[in-house]
């Protein structure tokens, strides 16, 4: 049976707390003893929050950790999950603009959990390096973009498919003039 991502949602509900309390994500981040940046690849869904780290979020804005969890779970007791054209749900991810996230499928499988996306890159966009704590697959649906590493980069057409190490910071680049327009799978490693 499939299951949503409760842990990838929880992202989701902290930014949603953190922002009706009208905190800024460093305050957040310096109640709860780590980094802005950690709590910001948790925000946009780019890290899987620890129990303590999770625990002590809680604590900072003051709710119940059973809060941040509620309702963030669906009852689905199907044996398949089926997404129908501009059926998924858009994602807000402060590090990334020009790039709009539309979620299609977040799932737990054994110990890794996977998140597919459809990613819109405007044209003449360039979004900052950022690294994720998962490995990533891109697929070209449509135009063409650029993912720098360190001292490299990697043009992408459409139709090429790319896999990497999204530990290692990258950015996004689309110099065309047309959005680009990829199909991307996430691979988180649960920790236990």
């Amino acid at each position: 049976m499939l299951k949503d991502d409760i842990l990838s949602n929880i992202g989701k509900k902290i930014k949603e707390v953190r922002k009706n309390k009208g905190q800024n994500l460093q305050e957040l981040a310096a109640q709860s003893n780590i980094t802005a940046g950690l709590l910001s690849k948790i925000e946009n869904f780019r890290a899987v929050p620890s129990l303590p780290v999770l625990l002590n979020i809680s604590k900072a804005l003051d709710v119940n950790m059973a809060d941040l969890v509620e309702k963030v779970v669906s009852n689905r007791e199907s044996s398949f999950l089926l997404v129908r054209k501009n059926e998924g749900s858009l994602e807000e991810r402060e590090d990334s603009e020009g790039l709009t996230y539309e979620s299609l499928i977040h799932q737990d499988i054994s110990d890794v959990n996977f998140r597919v996306n459809i990613v819109r890159v405007k044209p003449n966009c360039y979004r900052e390096p950022v690294a994720t704590e998962a490995m990533e697959l891109i697929y070209v649906i449509s135009g063409s973009v650029t993912y720098g590493f360190e001292d490299q980069e990697v043009i992408l057409e459409e139709g090429d498919t790319f896999y990497f190490d999204g530990s290692i910071p990258h950015s996004v680049k689309n110099n065309l003039e047309i959005q680009a327009v990829l199909f991307k799978v996430y691979l988180f490693e649960l920790t236990k």
